[in-house]
C-alpha cells in the first residue's frame, strides 16, 4: 500500500513573492470585548479609552471604548501569516508608516490584504531575502482600520 501524499501548510519562500499582487487574507477576525480587554491588561495599558466604559461612553467623538491600536496592528499581521510567512519567515526587520484611519470597536470584523511591494536577495545571508508587505485591514464596511509597511527577513526554497 503506498503512503498518501502530505501537504503541509506553508508560507511563501522568497522566490514565491509576487511584487503588486493583493493577498487576500481570510478568513477575518471578529474582535470582542474579551479580546480587547485581555490584551489591553496583558500588555499593561491602562488607557480607560480600552478599559472604562463609563470614560468612553462620555467622551466625544465616539462615546464608546475603542479596540487597542495594537492589538489592531498585531492582528493585521497576524491575518497575513498563514497565506504569507507560516514556517518560511526568518524574523521581522521593521515597521514603518503604521496609520489608523478609522477605530476598530467591540464586534467589528477585520479582514487583511497585503500587497508585496519590494523584495531583494539579502547580500549578507545567504538562503534568504528580503520582502517588504504593505498590509492594509480594513472592517466589515470596506473602511480602512489600520496600514502598515514591514520588512521581513524570508527563507529561499530549499535546493531539491
Amino acid at each position: 500500500m503506498t503512503q498518501p501524499k502530505k501537504i503541509t501548510q506553508r508560507g511563501l519562500w522568497f522566490e514565491e513573492f509576487e511584487t503588486d499582487v493583493v493577498y487576500e487574507h481570510r478568513p477575518g477576525r471578529t474582535i470582542t470585548e474579551a479580546d480587547n480587554v485581555f490584551f489591553t491588561t496583558l500588555t499593561m495599558n491602562t488607557q480607560a479609552l480600552h478599559l472604562d466604559a463609563a470614560f468612553s461612553d462620555a467622551l466625544p467623538p465616539f462615546n464608546k471604548r475603542l479596540v487597542n491600536s495594537m492589538f489592531t496592528l498585531s492582528t493585521l499581521v497576524g491575518l497575513s501569516v498563514a497565506q504569507l510567512t507560516q514556517g518560511t519567515i526568518v524574523g521581522n526587520l521593521g515597521f514603518s508608516e503604521v496609520a489608523f484611519p478609522k477605530p476598530l470597536f467591540h464586534g467589528d470584523t477585520m479582514y487583511a490584504e497585503t500587497v508585496v511591494t519590494e523584495k531583494r536577495e539579502s547580500k549578507s545571508r545567504p538562503g534568504e531575502g528580503i520582502v517588504t508587505f504593505a498590509h492594509t485591514a480594513r472592517n466589515q464596511h470596506g473602511d480602512v482600520v489600520a496600514l502598515a509597511v514591514r520588512k521581513t527577513l524570508v527563507r529561499k526554497a530549499p535546493v531539491q
